[in-house]
């Protein structure tokens, strides 16, 4: 391991392997920085609906702002766990892992849909 490499982190990525064309690995912090923009936005949407106190049930409103948080932080681990597994396979030129949380947030997203399509018709 060279020097330069025991700084890098997560070292548990780069102790191994050889750096990929730089364009594929920024190209991979790119999707973090996305998947980051999208957890913060759903956070920034659960917190507005709550501090807005947007004229429905607030059973209903507490729960879809939690639902979002909840959808913010998925997609926050998403970030990580995807930039993590993506890196460590370009490094070893393995095949491109799927993430496994792409489909709880859809199901999270869904059920927030159908809770603002109750409280619109309420």
């Amino acid at each position: 391991m060279a020097t330069d490499d025991r700084r890098r982190f997560p070292r548990s990525v780069f102790e191994g392997g050889e750096d990929p064309d730089p364009r594929f690995s920024l190209a991979n912090e790119r999707t973090f920085l996305a998947w980051i923009r999208t957890g913060l936005a759903f956070v920034a949407a659960g917190l507005a609906l709550e501090a807005l106190q947007v004229p429905v049930p607030s059973w209903l409103r507490v729960t879809i702002a939690v639902i979002l948080v909840l959808a913010g932080l998925a997609a926050t681990i998403q970030a990580w766990l995807s930039w993590v597994r993506t890196e460590r396979a370009m490094r070893h030129l393995t095949p491109l892992p799927s993430s496994g949380l792409k489909l709880p947030i859809a199901v999270m997203l869904g059920i927030v849909a159908v809770a603002v399509l109750i409280a619109v018709l309420l």
